[in-house]
């Protein structure tokens, strides 16, 4: 594999194109690259489609969640300089976190908020710290909003968010360290342990030991900090009017202040295919060592299974086995951002994928661009599954109706041909396949997602894990 080149590269940029048309993509970007040179990168579409401006590498955009992995590597940082451990307890440094239950508060350590293993449930606190720019969001003629969210006051800072969490009506999923469920609060409060242990704004931070020095220059909070650098994608959004999705340009931009270490960053390609040097090049970018190899190790640990073939490190998920290789990736979603981060260490390989609409697969063309570079075929799948024949009265075990905090619903029922169906809101119902015990699979929108289903003590059945989160069953669940 000397020569870096995708084999397939018409096959590949047809069907990121397919995609684009399927999906109403205004815009999506992607690069590849190899040891830390760019080798691939395409534009498909536009960052702004009424005007028809390209993307190119350094068009920026937001980049959600994969935020987190900064939060991550900051902290990292901090524990290299001996100013705190991931393994303090929180309280050590936010003594007034509370939760409803005082015994796991006092357990829950830095390392199981960046594992996102704390206990938490998906909580609805991410709407409340966005609400003051969830409120410009345009209205429509016909009445329906842009986004259905849950009416959550504003959360303004780290206290207000703490303050909220100790108040919660919510049960906690386990001792700390047992159960996994993505929590967007945990990581948010990562940022406020980085501001107490610096002395410093969690931003400043960010800007002075991650995106200086890795010489990040269109990364940034704020896009007034953009200092005239003009190639900046619009944000696009869909809704539904009778049965047709419409994509509209919508750009206002999200913000959370209490929330920024959790969803918030923005950047380019490029910009990004230097930050992926930490994860392939023992932390290092150019000649800036970011964190020690040490600390990239510990990063890239699987820590805790969070999918059927997936685990989560710090910030970033642990793909063992993609086609027989370690994947460490993480994906972003959040109001005009579909993106998705790659890397391969041991092949030198690293990629960013990012669409300027949310829900739309990102992921699924990286990964493909990934199975392409190692001579698998262009849209074949890395997991390897059999389908399990459960019969309609095993399957019945599964049927109900699941919440999440964060709004989120799923409703299980058996189709006429005996088989499990999901149905979430705006999906059409998608069969799920049973693939182990209480693991199924599904596809939507190209991808494929497990979901796991969890048992009480008397084997029961009281939540399941889909998209990374717990949700609970209903008790109209039958």
């Amino acid at each position: 594999m000397g020569h870096e080149i995708l084999k397939k590269e018409k096959e590949f940029e047809a069907y990121c194109n397919e995609l684009v048309e399927k999906y109403q993509i205004p815009g999506y970007a992607i690069g590849l690259a190899k040891n830390g040179k760019l080798f691939y990168e395409g534009g498909f579409g536009f960052r702004d489609k009424e005007n028809q401006l390209p993307l190119s590498s350094d068009t920026v955009f937001g980049i959600g969640s994969v935020t987190k992995s900064f939060t991550c590597v900051a902290i990292l940082q901090l524990q290299e300089a001996g100013k705190l451990s991931v393994h303090d307890l929180v309280i050590k440094y936010l003594p007034e976190f509370k939760t409803n239950n005082d015994e796991f508060t006092k357990q829950m350590t830095i390392h199981h908020f960046m594992t996102h293993s704390a206990g938490f449930p998906p909580l609805p606190n991410l709407y409340g710290a966005m609400s003051k720019t969830l409120a410009k969001d345009p209205k429509f003629e016909d009445g329906n909003e842009e986004q259905k969210t849950p009416e959550i006051p504003y959360i303004a800072s780290y206290e207000e968010l703490m303050e909220c969490i100790g108040k919660g009506e919510y049960t906690l999923l386990g001792a700390p360290g047992t159960e996994f469920s993505y929590s967007n609060d945990c990581y948010a409060l990562l940022g406020a342990v980085v501001e107490r242990v610096s002395g410093i704004s969690y931003e400043k931070y960010m800007k002075d030991f991650i995106l200086e020095p890795a010489g990040m220059k269109h990364s940034v909070f704020h896009l007034h900090d953009l200092d005239g650098h003009k190639d900046i994608s619009n944000l696009y959004n869909t809704r539904k009017k009778d049965d047709e999705t419409i994509v509209f340009e919508s750009n206002n931009q999200w913000d959370a202040p209490s929330m920024r270490a959790a969803g918030f960053l923005k950047s380019t390609v490029n910009d990004m295919l230097k930050y992926t040097e930490i994860f392939r090049n023992g932390g290092k970018v150019g000649n800036a060592q970011i964190l020690t190899p040490e600390s990239v190790e510990a990063m890239t640990t699987p820590y805790i299974q969070c999918g059927y073939d997936e685990f989560y490190g710090y910030g970033v998920m642990i793909t063992p086995d993609f086609y027989g290789y370690k994947l460490i990736e993480h994906g972003g979603s959040i109001k005009g951002v579909a993106a998705q981060m790659n890397i391969i260490p041991e092949l030198g390989l690293t990629g960013f994928s990012i669409a300027n609409l949310a829900g739309v697969p990102s992921k699924k063309l990286l990964n493909c661009a990934f199975a392409d570079y190692l001579e698998k075929p262009l849209k074949s799948s890395h997991v390897n599954v059999t389908e399990k024949n459960l019969s309609v009265d095993q399957l019945k075990e599964y049927v109900g109706q699941f919440v999440s905090g964060e709004g989120g619903k799923v409703d299980f029922s058996i189709n006429d041909d005996g088989k499990l169906c999901a149905k979430m809101e705006g999906m059409v119902d998608s069969v799920v396949r049973p693939i182990a015990e209480d693991w199924f699979l599904f596809e939507m929108r190209e991808e494929e997602y497990a979901i796991r289903f969890r048992r009480d003590e008397e084997g029961k059945i009281i939540r399941c894990a889909f998209g990374f989160r717990q949700l609970a069953k209903t008790e109209l669940g039958g």
